[in-house]
């Protein structure tokens, strides 16, 4: 019927973040944390230097994530 409301297709070129996206970005970001710091922790244990290599696990992690982050909604955007 013509007056029936149609549900707007979604378009190839249609590019945005959407609520999966945002879940993995978030997973990407804590993730990118975890494994950073949990090698610090058996890089200290491995050295007996506690806590350089975790403190260092951490930031290395944050760094990574984010740029992961700033890629990955980049190429979203773009």
């Amino acid at each position: 019927m013509a007056d029936e409301p149609t549900e707007p297709t979604e378009s190839p070129q249609d590019s945005g973040l959407r609520g999966r996206d945002l879940i993995g970005l978030g997973a990407l970001l804590a993730g990118a944390v975890v494994v950073f710091t949990v090698l610090g922790i058996l890089l200290d244990r491995a050295t007996g230097s506690t806590p350089v290599f975790t403190m260092v696990g951490v930031f290395a992690g944050i760094i990574a994530g984010g740029f992961g982050f700033w890629a990955r909604v980049r190429q979203a955007m773009g």
